[in-house]
Formats: structure tokens, sequence, C-alpha cells
């Protein structure tokens, strides 16, 4: 569990903030996240550490990439945050989940094979692992 202040600072980022919205549904790699966002893959990375250690983030190891989403603890509350702001001047939202939706239309011909467990909401207990 995260304390309220570890939990505020992993949102306290216009960047931080655009990965959680875009992980909120859907699982993404690191190089992904860094397409849609048109940043560095490292400086994405950083920003995803902090929001994984802040307990935000459920993961999945598939070969060498890991896919990040939104843990069940926390959607339904970042799902109500994000509505609540929705609208409120962030013009760069519209254009990560038009990126976000050609990005994912890629990912069968991309060098990210995909999650399986974090595939897709609602959960379903799995038994494949990726090798």
């Amino acid at each position: 569990m995260t304390n309220p202040v570890t939990f505020s600072r992993a949102l306290a980022d216009s960047t931080r903030w655009r990965i959680v919205r875009l992980v909120l549904e859907e699982a993404l790699c690191v190089c992904e996240l860094a397409d849609i966002l048109e940043m560095p893959q490292s400086t994405v990375s950083s920003h995803v550490q902090i929001i994984r250690k802040a307990g935000l983030l459920e993961s999945e190891k598939c070969e060498k990439w890991t896919y990040f989403r939104i843990g069940k603890r926390y959607l339904k509350f970042l799902k109500t945050m994000d509505q609540f702001f929705t609208g409120a001047g962030d013009e760069s939202w519209a254009g990560d989940a038009e990126k976000a939706a050609a990005r994912l239309r890629e990912r069968q011909g991309s060098c990210c094979p995909g999650p399986e467990k974090l595939a897709s909401r609602p959960r379903k207990k799995s038994t494949t692992t990726c090798s």
C-alpha cells in the first residue's frame, strides 16, 4: 500500500499523468509509451518507475519487455479523477489517445509481443506465461 504523499507525487507530473491515462485500460510497454509520448525510452522508463514505486501499476514480463497497467485497486479512483479533470485544458490527451490506438494496431507487426495476462480487462486467471 502506498501513502498519500507518495501517491500524489506519482501523479504530480504532466508526463506521469499522461502515462497513467494511457495505461488505465491497456497494458503498454515502455517502448510503446515512448512512441506515443514522443519521448526517449529512458525518460519514460524513469517516470514509469516512479508510478510503479507508488504501487499504482501491475506488470507482466514477456521475454525482454515488461508491460504495465494500472492495478485494479486504483482503477476506479483514477478513472474518477480522469473524468473529473477531462476537458480542463489538457489538449495533449486527444493526441495521446489517437497515437495509442495507432500504436496498438501496429503491435502485431512490431518488436513488442504484447502481454498475455494483462491483455484486457476484466482480468481472468491465466495459466499461460510468456516465454
